[in-house]
């Protein structure tokens, strides 16, 4: 990273005194995410998390103004302790390495995700502040998922697009927008999963990641904690919390009610546009960005693709084309497994 040094120094200028510096200051990469933030542990007393996020590729201003206002509504995000706009460096609490993904365990499930829809609930009652929040809009919703035919169908697998494959393409697409929009709209998250989701010290749950945040649909964020593209439930396990959690939003006031079928559907359709959509930002973070173990969570990206086009028969054109056009390509792929075990 060239801009080590620069931030480095900057650390070293804005160190908040009531933190104990341990000899010479240094800082330690961590793991980034999938965008163009880098991370580094401060081996202050305690730790403080340095981030170079260029101001070219992220949002910094949507990033500390989301996480202040999500902090006023009783959200555990990250303290901001130091902020430089121009350079793209931030200064943050350090709330440790325990994501939730590696705690969730068939014994362990239920409470943590009963803490997470706490956590969800509170987020969707959130003022929708205009001036903050974008609308998750139809060309947003399409948008991300021409990833899919642009990254994943044409880069990753070879497939040459025709224009009666286009023409179903962008019939399929339309209609889970068009799902999108008529659901009630909350502020979304917009990445909430086992990897966006930390465990505390004091066994709170704290959220990262926020910084794209939108006015969307209600069930975006749950189809993102339920059906995880890094860990996988039984359907009907998961079915039954997304109707449960629907109950409790419609008793807080957050959505107004609405038939099991219907919030089902809402659910599964949502979940189909985000698989649709990640299966083409997993192959574009390979190919362009070089991040290639996001391939070996294809599989089941594709497996919640194919079980989710199963429930809805007004879909079943586009399934049949995703067998044939798509299904045969994957055994010669080298992150191939079995579709329908992925996740077991």
């Amino acid at each position: 990273m060239s801009d080590l040094p620069r931030l480095q120094d900057w650390v070293e200028k804005f160190l908040p005194g009531s933190f104990i510096r341990g000899g010479d200051l240094s800082i330690l990469p961590l793991n980034g995410d999938a965008g163009f933030r880098h991370y580094f542990r401060v081996n202050s007393q305690p730790s403080l998390i340095a981030v170079s996020a260029p101001p070219e590729h992220e949002n910094n201003p949507a990033f500390v103004s989301i996480a202040l206002l999500l902090k006023q509504h009783g959200l555990h995000t990250p303290t901001i302790f130091a902020v430089d706009y121009q350079q793209g460096f931030l200064l943050l609490e350090d709330f440790g390495d325990s994501l939730l993904l590696p705690h969730l365990s068939s014994a362990t499930v239920d409470p943590f995700y009963d803490a997470a829809e706490e956590v969800l609930l509170n987020i969707q009652q959130v003022p929708q502040a205009s001036d903050l929040f974008p609308d998750y809009s139809r060309q947003c919703l399409l948008d991300e998922m021409k990833l899919f035919p642009e990254w994943f169908l044409s880069q990753l697998l070879g497939i040459e697009l025709q224009p009666r494959d286009h023409e179903l393409l962008d019939e399929t697409l339309a209609r889970l927008a068009d799902s999108a929009l008529e659901q009630p709209q909350v502020v979304v998250h917009r990445d909430f999963h086992s990897r966006n989701l930390m465990l505390l010290a004091d066994k709170e749950i704290g959220v990262i990641d926020f910084q794209d945040a939108v006015i969307g649909p209600v069930t975006y964020d749950l189809v993102s904690l339920l059906r995880d593209c890094y860990i996988r439930w039984p359907s009907d396990y998961v079915l039954q919390r997304a109707l449960n959690y629907y109950r409790r939003a419609e008793a807080a006031g957050i959505v107004p009610a609405a038939s099991d079928t219907q919030i089902l559907r809402w659910f599964d359709l949502m979940g189909l546009q985000r698989h649709i959509k990640v299966l083409g930002i997993f192959a574009r973070l390979c190919l362009r960005d070089g991040k290639h173990n996001y391939l070996n969570d294809l599989p089941l990206v594709i497996r919640y693709t194919l079980e989710q086009l199963d429930r809805h028969p007004e879909l079943s054109q586009f399934k049949d084309w995703f067998e044939w056009r798509v299904l045969p390509l994957l055994p010669q792929q080298a992150w191939f497994q079995p579709w329908e075990t992925a996740g077991d």
